[in-house]
Order: structure tokens, then C-alpha cells, then sequence
């Protein structure tokens, strides 16, 4: 033990206030509605970082601070914030005494649509609160966010919440996360009483009780004592399983149970916080954040067996200029600075925040820091301590510490950012790819360059939405998560950079493709009185590889056609392919010889050789039978085992093409298909309702094949009425 105090005083700066083992930076994850930003209310008021509780429902949440949050009631981007948990070493829950912890919490979204915003959390997390809904247990986006803290590796604790409300089961929750996500999970603090009658916690490790005050509203007021008698049974044997299940994963404990020695408090809970910091153990509690019960006993479980930066493997970069090389990156503060930027957002009042997490070092306000992606340095002018949207001036930054810095020029989400002699590049963040796209206009002309400049700033702060401009229709295509995503989007548009915007369907790309050879003559002859036009050209065109492009070949011999107009014929040409002839869409993969032609010493110019390439280009087409190409996405879905058929019967109506079909162990099915593009718009309200809300699913651009018949009629008279492209 002195020898761990010890290191400790090396790896910790004197300056700081709270040292690194008693540091938390955990997350509140959950389904949408399970409880989360209620719960990190709860967690701020009684830590005493405010002094009135704050509601959902009433749009006054520290975490949800933008306006769209507060009205929808909904969380969309994740926030930061800094409490401070004061407690002793014995007893279920001791409120402002002795050692004091400091927590950082990031309240995270629970919708789909703003997956990305828990994607970047759990990376730069060490450990999640998972709350779940006491009477829906296991949600859909439980599920997605269970999985997306296993990808990085996050230990957790569950907070099985909203135990006050009718049909509230504690033991069928605890089930559904044995079950649904195979979670090694156990209670360390169980409800009294549910529903109307509930009335505190069951500490299972040192059996007492936490009875609160039923005439105390705020859950301020509760007595510590003897477990009710009517729960002593289920208490007790709730004991007993609980060191049994710690007994089959540990050493040390199981030692203690052959030898028949006693399993003493401090030892179990010792035990607990190693394995749930290896991810073998996910300790469980109950309550209701809304009822003001049972949110202290969680944030003793925070501290008690959530990890600090010292207790999970440290972080590992790979040398910018090598990437085969792997550089262990330790929390220490006397190590050189390196940190992760994991956000960037702007802020109306103080400029550009870059999120940073740091992982080992510390620094100071007006240090240089480097990115070694860029290869620049940049002057650290202002460093910022977070409470969601409150900001708190720092001079100093130290190993563990979540932060922002304002005001860093090309920065991206996922850089590293370091001492300027530390040339390492931290594992980023990786997010999906965007699944819907609208085409967008401002409402106005003027407003246009401001719109271009707004939908700039929003795509550098969300990773998951693009935005890019449709060669072929000129339309602006913004691209998201979801409706609720891009609504999000024009919304923030319209308040935070007053511009007014109108969104619709794009237009699908297709393409036109011939499957045979042909021969085609192009003459174009005008004769008005004075000097004519003559132009004359004959090409054969014939189809080419899949993907190979467009091959223009001159075989022009004899000076048939002169020297100075081959370039306007094989411009005629190029513009011929690029209009299309069957619909008016670019035709793709044909290989073009010009092989004979006439001229006129008079009348011919490089206009008429220009118009005859056109013309023999139309003629060969025609012969060359013209087919429809359109775009096949690569579509991988991810679905529950009990909707795969209904997933994949809606495949096979939208034209899909299942290649591959993978389960795992988890009941879990991963389908791996092609799908025509036309079919997948709407596709993310599809797969949600067929699967409960449980699926995703992720798409990108793979071929373009062959228009069924009759669907290709229908896009061809469709194409006919549109106005005629700029």
C-alpha cells in the first residue's frame, strides 16, 4: 500500500488539487428516455454544484442547455461538466465529509441520430454509468451504446432507474442485461420497495440500509440502518450470490472461500472495482433519479468501482512516422503533454472549443502545443474548465483532465495534440457514415454564401454530417444520421447563423451504358446563302470494361478531316457522352474511334466538326442498345436474430441482393447485401420499425448496374419532363 502512495506522489503534480486516483471521467449512456440527463441533475445537485434541482420537462437541465434540447426535451450534443463527491472509507453513503473525489461526467444522447456524440465520449472515457428503464429494461439504443462502450474497452456500472413507476421490476431489468447483453451483472445495491412504495437501497456489501425521509422531497434527508425484515432474506442471498459470482472471476476471493475465511466488505469491493476494470464485472443498482432516490448510493458505486486514469491499461499511440510502431502513452504529469481532441464546437461568446482529453503531462495557458497530423505548432492563448454551458478560465491542465482550448487553427475531431518533441498520433475516434441525404437551398440569393459558410462550421463540428454539391443536378446535398439529424441542422442553421433554408429529396445519379458495338455517321450541313457549314464524321463505339471510363481514339488517316478540327470533333464527342442520349444522364465505360469523316475546303469550321461528332455519337447509340445504369450500395445491417426475416424480406422487396449472413454470439445477425440506392431512401425509419428500433445498418457507393425494364421506362419518361440540365 505505501509503496502504490508512493508512486502516486511521483506520477501526481504538487500544483493539482485533486490527485489522479481520486479523478472519475465517466459518461451517463442510455436509451432514449431511460433517465440520463435526469439523472446527472441529480448527480450535480448533491454533489453541490447547484442548489435547485433542474427538470426535463421544464427546459431547465445544466447538461441540456441548447434551445433545441430544452424544447424537444431531448438530449443532442454531449456535455461536459465537473462535480465533486465528498466521502469516507466505511459505510454505504456519506454526504460532505472527508475525502473528496473529483468526477467528471459527460451526459451523452440517447437518440440514434446522435450516435456519433456517445461514439467520441467513450473513447476519451475510463468508465459509463449505463442507466436503464426499471420497466422497459434493455432498450434498443441500450443495446448500441452497450456495445459502442465494449468497443473502447469502458468499464461500467448499470443504474436500473425509474423504479417508482408502475410495472417497475428490478429483477426482470437485471435479467434482460444477463440475457440481452450477455453482461456479467450483479446488485450491489437493490431497490426498497417499487413503484408508489418505494422508499430507499439495500447496500448488498455491507447490508444496510438507506431509508430516505419521506417528508423530505429532495432526498437530502435518510437514516442508515438495519435492512427491513421483510428484505433480509432477499438480502442476504443476494450476499451470498454476489461473492459467488466474485469467486468464479477471482483469485484472491475464491482463495478466501476454500480456505472457509471470512469475505469481509473491504475485500469483496476491492475485488469488484479489479474486475469491473478488466470488464468482467458490471455491479448493479436501482432507484429512481426522478424520485430523488437512490443517486448517492450510485455515486459511491462511481467512486468505489469505477476506474481512475491509473486503473485501466494506458493509452497507446504509434509514432507519426511510423505507424508500425506503437508508443505507450502513461497517465503521469511529469511525462510530456499528450491529449486527444475529441470535440470541436463553437460558441457564441468565446469562439472555437477544441474538447481535449488529456493523457499524460500537464499544461500551462500560453504554451506551444503541437499536431502532428498538420505538422504546425499553436500558441495555447485560453484554457477552459467545462460545466456544460459555463465556462471556467484554467492556467493549468494535468493528466486526466477533460478541457477545451480556444481558439487552435486546423484542428479536426481526432487529432492529437502534444508536446511539440512527442511526434505521436492517438488512436481517433471513428464514426458512421452518414445514411440520409436532402438536398438543400437558401430561401434567398443573398443568403446563400451565409448558408455555405454555416453548413462549413456545423460539418467541422459533427463528423457524421457531410455536406457536398451533386455534379450532376448542382443541388447542395447535406448528408446525416437521420430526419431528426439533418432537422437538427436546419434548425441551428435558422437560430444560430440566421439563415433560412428549404430542404427536399435528391435526384438519383444514374447512368447510361451500351452492351453492344455500333457504327455511327454524324454529318452536319448548313447552307444560308453566304459561306456555309460542313462537318462529317464517322466513329465506331463499342462498350468497355466495367469502371474503365471513356477511351476517345483518333484513327483518322489520309487527311480526311484536318488536322485543326480534330479537337472539335472529339469535343463534340465528349459532350455527347457526358449529356447522354437515352434520358439525359452521362454515359460511363465506352471506348470511341473516329474512323473516317469528309470536309469542306470552304465551309467547314471547328463548329460544324464539333455539331457532326454530337450527331454520329447519337446515331451509334442508338444502334448500340442503350441501357439504364443505377447506383448499388453496399449495405451492411446489423439486426437481432428474431427480426432477420423481416429485415430481410424488405431487402428482397427493395431489389437487395443478400451476399453474406454472419451471427455471433450474441444472437446477433449481421446481413451483408447490395441494394439499389432508389430503394434506400427512407430506409433508417424502415429498418428501425421492422426491428423495434433494435437494427442499424451503414451503406456506401459500390457499382452501378443495370435498370430493371420496367422500372428504367419509368425513370426515362420521368427524366423527359424535368426542365433540361444547365
Amino acid at each position: 500500500m505505501s509503496d502504490t502512495l508512493e508512486h502516486n506522489k511521483e506520477i501526481n503534480s504538487p500544483d493539482r488539487e485533486f490527485p489522479l486516483e481520486r479523478t472519475r471521467n465517466i459518461g451517463i449512456a442510455a436509451h432514449i428516455d431511460a433517465g440520463k440527463t435526469t439523472t446527472t441533475e441529480r448527480v450535480l445537485f448533491y454533489t453541490g454544484f447547484m442548489h435547485k434541482i433542474g427538470e426535463v420537462h421544464d427546459g431547465n437541465t445544466v447538461t441540456d442547455w441548447m434551445e433545441q434540447e430544452r424544447e424537444r426535451g431531448i438530449t443532442i450534443t454531449s456535455a461536459a461538466t465537473t462535480c465533486f463527491w465528498k466521502q469516507k472509507e466505511e459505510g454505504i453513503t456519506k454526504l460532505f465529509t472527508e475525502i473528496n473525489n473529483r468526477v467528471n461526467i459527460i451526459d451523452t444522447p440517447g437518440h440514434v441520430d446522435f450516435t456519433a456524440e456517445v461514439e467520441r465520449s467513450m473513447r476519451v472515457l475510463d468508465g459509463a454509468v449505463a442507466v436503464f428503464c426499471g420497466v422497459a429494461g434493455v432498450q434498443p439504443q441500450s443495446e448500441t451504446v452497450w456495445r459502442q462502450a465494449t468497443k473502447y474497452c469502458v468499464p461500467r456500472i448499470a443504474f436500473i432507474n425509474k423504479m417508482d413507476r408502475t410495472g417497475a421490476d428490478f429483477n426482470k431489468a437485471l435479467g434482460d442485461l444477463r440475457n440481452k447483453l450477455g453482461a456479467e451483472a450483479h446488485p450491489v445495491g437493490i431497490p426498497v420497495g417499487a413503484e408508489d412504495q418505494l422508499r430507499g437501497v439495500v447496500d448488498v456489501v455491507n447490508q444496510k440500509a438507506l431509508i430516505y425521509d419521506p417528508d423530505d422531497e429532495t432526498g437530502i434527508k435518510y437514516d442508515i440502518t438495519d435492512i427491513p425484515d421483510e428484505m433480509k432474506d432477499e438480502s442476504a442471498l443476494a450476499l451470498e450470490q454476489l461473492i459467488e459470482a466474485v469467486s468464479n472471476l477471482d483469485d484472491d476471493i475464491a482463495e478466501l472461500i476454500l480456505e472457509e475465511k471470512p469475505v469481509t466488505a473491504d475485500v469483496l469491493k476491492a475485488a469488484i472495482r479489479r474486475l469491473t476494470c478488466e470488464l468482467k464485472f458490471v455491479p448493479v443498482l436501482g432507484g429512481s433519479a426522478f424520485k430523488n432516490k437512490g443517486v448517492q448510493p450510485l455515486m459511491d458505486a462511481v467512486v468505489d468501482y469505477l476506474p481512475s486514469p491509473l486503473d485501466i491499461p494506458p493509452a497507446t499511440a504509434v509514432e507519426a512516422h511510423d505507424e508500425n510502431t506503437e508508443v505507450v502513452i502513461k497517465p503521469d504529469d511529469r511525462s510530456k503533454f499528450c491529449s486527444l481532441a475529441f470535440k470541436l464546437w463553437t460558441d457564441p461568446f468565446v469562439g472555437k472549443l477544441v474538447f481535449i482529453r488529456v493523457y499524460s503531462g500537464q499544461m500551462n495557458k500560453g504554451d506551444t502545443i503541437y499536431n502532428p497530423r498538420t505538422r504546425k505548432r499553436d500558441r495555447v492563448s485560453r484554457l477552459i474548465m467545462l460545466q456544460a454551458d459555463k465556462r471556467t478560465d484554467v492556467e493549468t491542465v494535468y493528466s486526466g483532465d477533460i478541457a477545451a482550448i480556444v481558439g487552435l487553427k486546423n484542428v479536426t475531431t481526432g487529432d492529437t495534440l502534444s508536446d511539440k518533441e512527442l511526434e505521436v498520433m492517438l488512436e481517433p475516434p471513428t464514426f458512421p457514415e452518414p445514411v440520409i441525404s436532402m438536398a438543400v437551398e437558401p430561401n434567398s440569393n443573398g443568403d446563400r454564401e451565409k448558408m455555405s459558410e454555416a453548413l462549413q462550421r456545423l460539418s467541422e463540428e459533427d463528423p457524421t454530417f457531410r455536406m457536398f454539391t451533386d455534379d450532376e443536378t448542382g443541388q447542395l446535398i447535406i448528408a446525416g444520421m437521420g430526419e431528426l439529424h439533418l432537422d437538427i441542422i436546419r434548425d441551428r442553421m435558422l437560430r444560430e447563423f440566421k439563415v433560412e433554408a428549404t430542404v427536399g429529396a435528391p435526384q438519383i445519379s444514374y447512368r447510361e451504358a451500351i452492351t453492344q458495338a455500333a457504327e455511327g455517321e454524324g454529318k452536319f450541313v448548313r447552307q444560308s446563302g453566304g459561306r456555309g457549314q460542313y462537318g462529317h464524321a464517322v466513329i465506331n463505339i463499342a462498350p468497355s470494361e466495367r469502371g474503365k471510363g471513356i477511351e476517345i481514339e483518333n484513327k483518322i488517316v489520309g487527311g480526311v478531316i484536318p488536322k485543326e478540327y480534330h479537337n472539335a470533333v472529339e469535343s463534340g464527342i465528349r459532350e455527347a457522352i457526358n449529356g447522354g442520349v437515352l434520358a439525359g444522364y452521362p454515359l460511363v465505360d465506352v471506348k470511341v474511334e473516329v474512323v473516317d469523316g469528309s470536309f469542306h475546303e470552304v465551309d467547314s469550321n471547328e463548329l460544324a466538326f464539333k455539331m457532326a461528332g454530337i450527331f454520329a455519337v447519337k446515331e451509334a447509340c442508338k444502334k448500340a442498345n442503350l441501357v439504364l445504369l443505377e447506383p448499388i450500395m453496399k449495405v451492411e445491417v446489423v439486426t437481432p436474430e428474431e427480426s432477420q426475416g423481416d429485415v430481410m424480406g424488405d431487402l428482397n422487396r427493395r431489389r437487395g441482393k443478400i451476399l453474406g449472413m454472419e451471427m455471433d454470439s450474441k444472437q446477433i445477425c449481421v446481413l451483408t447485401c447490395e441494394v439499389p440506392l432508389a430503394e434506400m431512401f427512407g430506409y433508417a425509419t424502415a429498418v428501425r420499425s421492422l426491428s423495434k428500433g433494435r437494427a442499424s445498418y451503414s451503406m456506401e457507393p459500390f457499382s452501378f448496374e443495370e435498370v430493371p425494364g420496367s422500372i428504367a421506362e419509368e425513370v426515362i419518361s420521368g427524366s423527359s419532363k424535368k426542365p433540361a440540365r444547365k
